[in-house]
Formats: structure tokens, sequence, C-alpha cells
């Protein structure tokens, strides 16, 4: 007997019609919004371009036309490229619009899996956006699939330009419509270990997923928007693609990491989505210009409290924000007070690419540190009372992996529920608290397991910890790599910088200890300065770490490291 199954299927609240898909919102907003603003990209010097509905209608409706002349079969798939952009979304658009299937791709992708995805998913094209840097396209694109650049994309990108294409392209007649349960994109996942996975999701999958997230928290087309993680995840995809054209409202892209504040404050978004990670950095950022006893005090304070949570969020861009949330991995409970004491309540989700991203979000107006709250509306949840795993269904679940009927078989029990992958525990409140990674838990050379998720929850609280990993299998205590943040690297550059640093990681490591049971106590912090990022492989463009690629990299030093016997040592020594 599995805990929280039911009898029966509970009744599904969240119903559907034919003009609740993403084309027919888009041709409703192109009619009764035709001049408001779609989309705001900027376009360098701190210039933008403003797109209204009429406008974007026009041109993804020529590149539709283009598209269909090509002669491609019904269904043919057609990928994208890039970073978050106006034109990305419209391409999407575009591809749907003529009766195909888009392809996502993650622009930190290199070129193996760049090329990968193209001949697995049998690209009949690419569209090619903005990009840091081209090297992933010399040899990841296939001679047999077409370029297509985008407006922002770089001038070295040989290919067909958007620009031109429309301008000889006659916009597509009518209002062509896809049924619900057609094929609508194939999302491949980022991956920790082995190739990535394509994704199936029809067009009824998303949109019920959309629909279950908006009956719980309310948005509509006043909204504002800003884009800035990857398009090709499915939480950017959901929260800005379908919520844009869900409610008909604005969605603003963020031009660089260097200007993000300046796009945060230009949008001024009343739905901010972030990872942990950042909301940890914008944290960290008001820190140096206001440390956190000092702001701690002075937001006691009757009046000058309520000045000071202003400034505070209106130097973030956030002083409109009424929904924030946060997902991909768990937010540390100190960090969600924090932001709770400014006057933001941070909603936490949880979900994965397989269910459309959605699954579990706390309640606004309620406090829940360390869960992710109650299951939307129409959503099943239970523990799997063997391994403890979170398993799952909903109309937003996949069609399956992509050419993988082996892994989609594998990702499903016998009786229908999503295997999440996840460990987790469900409250007597209902809510629900992720525990780690079933495949994550490792055991110690005293045959006692331990959940590395939730020691690295506490680990990343300090501000000079950017990212790390609890390891340690077959070891008598575990150990953590912990990446320093660039500030803290900088610091290091002086002696007493790097002394200061290792006395204070000392005290970070003592205090994480203390809260520890005996077998999960950390025999060392291994510092690590060379930066774990997509492009090197240590993490995922999500920033989740690869453990796989960590443990080829560090795990022959473990033992050296150890027999250091002092609790902080230097990896890259």
């Amino acid at each position: 007997m599995r805990v929280n199954q039911m009898d029966h299927p509970m009744p599904n609240p969240i119903q559907l019609s034919k003009d609740d898909l993403p084309l027919q919102r888009f041709y409703r907003w192109e009619k009764e919004r035709a001049d408001k603003v779609f989309l705001t990209q900027p376009i360098g010097g701190g210039a933008v371009r403003d797109i209204t509905w009429a406008q974007a209608g026009d041109e993804l409706r020529r590149m539709a036309s283009w598209l269909q002349a090509q002669g491609w079969p019904a269904g043919s798939t057609v990928a994208i490229l890039g970073k978050n952009s106006a034109h990305w979304i419209l391409a999407d658009l575009a591809i749907w619009m003529a009766g195909y299937v888009s392809v996502p791709i993650y622009p930190t992708f290199n070129g193996q899996a760049l090329r990968y995805i193209l001949e697995h998913s049998e690209a009949k094209a690419c569209f090619v956006g903005k990009l840091d840097d081209t090297l992933s396209l010399q040899d990841g694109v296939p001679a047999s699939v077409p370029l297509i650049t985008l407006p922002l994309a770089p001038s070295s990108v040989k290919g067909a330009s958007w620009d031109q294409l429309i301008a000889s392209s006659a916009p597509l007649a009518g209002q062509p419509v896809r049924d619900g349960e057609s094929l609508c994109t194939i999302i491949y996942t980022s991956g920790t270990t082995g190739n990535p996975k394509g994704v199936m999701h029809k067009f009824s999958a998303l949109t019920w997923g959309l629909k279950a997230a908006a009956a719980r928290i309310a948005m509509n087309s006043e909204d504002r928007y800003i884009s800035y993680l990857p398009l090709a995840h499915v939480a950017e995809r959901m929260v800005i693609e379908q919520g844009v054209l869900h409610n008909g409202s604005r969605v603003f892209f963020a031009e660089s990491l260097d200007t993000f504040v300046q796009d945060l404050q230009r949008a001024r978004p009343t739905v901010f989505f972030s990872v942990p990670r950042l909301w940890v950095k914008f944290q960290q950022g008001v820190h140096h210009k206001l440390p956190a006893a000092k702001l701690k005090r002075l937001l006691g304070l009757p009046l000058i409290g309520w000045l000071v949570r202003r400034k505070v969020l209106k130097g973030l861009g956030l002083d409109q924000c009424r929904i924030a949330a946060g997902g991909a991995a768990p937010m540390p409970p100190e960090v969600l007070h924090w932001y709770r004491d400014l006057g933001l309540d941070l909603i936490e989700v949880y979900g994965m690419t397989e269910n459309s991203g959605v699954s579990h979000a706390t309640l606004p107006g309620t406090f829940r540190p360390g869960t992710v709250g109650l299951p939307y509306d129409g959503i099943e949840s239970r523990i799997d009372p063997t391994s403890g795993e979170i398993q799952m269904r909903c109309p937003a679940l996949m069609l399956g992996y992509y050419k993988d009927p082996v892994q989609t078989a594998a990702s499903f029990t016998d009786d229908g529920w999503l295997r999440t992958g996840d460990k987790g525990q469900i409250g007597t409140d209902g809510c629900l608290r992720i525990t780690g990674r079933v495949k994550d838990i490792f055991k110690t050379s005293k045959g006692k397991y331990v959940a590395p998720a939730p020691i690295e929850d506490l680990l990343v609280t300090h501000p000079d910890i950017e990212a790390c990993a609890v390891t340690g299998a077959n070891f008598s205590q575990p150990l953590a790599l912990v990446m320093l943040s660039a500030d803290a690297i900088t610091n290091c550059a002086s002696a007493q910088g790097k002394a200061a640093l290792i006395e204070s990681l000392k005290a970070h490591l003592k205090a994480v200890n203390a809260k520890l049971e005996p077998h999960e106590k950390l025999e060392c912090l291994a510092i690590v300065t060379t930066p774990w990022t997509p492009e090197n492989g240590f993490v995922t463009p999500t920033l989740k770490v690869k453990r796989a690629r960590i443990e080829d990299v560090y795990a022959n030093r473990y033992q050296g490291w150890i027999a250091q016997a002092t609790p902080v040592v230097w990896a890259d020594a």
C-alpha cells in the first residue's frame, strides 16, 4: 500500500477548452490587444524595441508562411538555439503556427550535445539567436540543417536572416490551430548524466499545467514579467511564454548579466521567478551596501522600517512585485525569512520537465519554510513506502521520451504514476518536503546513509559559497566541496583576506555540523576557486551540480584532503 494513494482518481477541477490553447490565446490578444506592447527587447546602448501584439502577429505569420513553403511534412521538428529574446518566442509561435514541433536548445550546450540533439530530433532547420560565443556551431550543426538567424544573432553566424525572410514572405492568413493532443515541443533535459533526453509534450499538457498554476496564483493582462532564465528550460517556458500567452500580458527581456539590475528596474516586474542561487545573490548584493545587522535593526523601527523596505525593493527592481517565486532547488529557510522581512513573500514551486514544471507550490500568504507546499488542484501525489520516492500524476505529464521507450517505461509505475526521482515526506498539513534525490544518497564506510541535499542547503547560506557538493561514499565521514563566489576569490588575493575567509568557513562548518546527525557531520570543506559552469560541465544550464562530473575530477583527491586533518583545505592547490 502506497502513501496517499487514492482508491479512485480525484476529480479534475481544471477544465480546458480549445480556446485555452497557446495559438488560440495568441489570436485573441492579437485582436483584443493589438496596439498593446507584448514584448520589450533591449537592443544595446540602453535602447529597447517594443513589439505590439499586432506587430508580433505580422512577423510570426510571415515566418510561418516561409516555414510552410519549405514543404516539410506536418509535425516536423524545428530547433531554436539562443539566449532569451523576443524573437525566441516569436520563432516558437511561428513553428507551431506552421504545423511543426519546436525543439528548444540551451545556448550553453557544447558542440557534441548540440549535434546530438539536432540529429536525434531530426530537426529540419535551426533558428539561432543571441549567443555569447559560436564555438558550438562549428562542429555541432550537421550540414543538412540550415540556420535561420534571429535579429540579435552574432554577425558571424551564416544563414538566412529572420528579417530577410519575413520581408519576402506574405503573412499566413486566417487562424491556423493545433489540436490539443498533438505534439507541441520536445524539451531536451540538461541532464546530470548521459545524453539529454527529449521530453515530449502535447499542447494540452502545457495549457493544463499553466491553468493549474493560475488557479493557485492569480495573474492578469496588466502583469509584467522579465525573462532571463533559459527559455529552453520548462520553468521559464511555462512562467514566461505560456503565462504571457494565457493572460495577454507583457514580457521584458534582460540584455546581459552586466545590465541585469537596470533591466529589472526597467521592467519592474509584477511576477518574478528566480532560482535560489540568484535570490541569495540579490540578498548578498544588498548586504554589500547595507550590512545585515544594520538592515535588521532598521527594519525593526516604526516608519523607518517601511521606508527602508521600499528603498531596498526599489533598488532591486522588485518594488512592484506581487508574485515572487523560487524553484529548481530548495530555498534556504533563512533566505525566505529575509525576504519576508522585506515584505516579499516568496512562493516555493516544485516541478520537473516531465510534468510541465507543475506539481506543488506553497500558498501565497502562508509560510512553510523547508517545504514546497501543497499539490495544485487536479494533481495527485504520493510517497513510495519502500524507496521514499515522490510520485505524482496529472494531465500535464509528458507523452514520453522521444525515441526512447525503455526510459519512458522506467519513468512510470505500472499504474501510471510519474517517478520523480526525488525523495520526500508529506507532513500532517499535506505539505511536501523534499529530502534529496533517490540516486544521490550514498553510504559511508560505517554503513550509514547520507542525503547530500539537506546538508548542501545549510552550506550555501554562507555568503562566500556560490555552490557546493556533499560527497564521500565509503569514507567514514562525508566531506563537501564548496565553490567560492567571485567576490570571495578576489578577496583571497591577499594573505589577510584568505586567512579571514578560512576562519569564517571554519566557523560555518562548525555551525553546520552542530545541526547534523553524527554520521552526517562533515570531515572538511574543500575550497574550489575554479568556477563550475555549464560550459565546463560541472553544472547544468539551470545550475544543478553534476555529481558525476565532480566525482570524475576530484574523487582521487578526497583521501588526501581528509589526511590533512584540517577543517578547510584548498582543492585547487
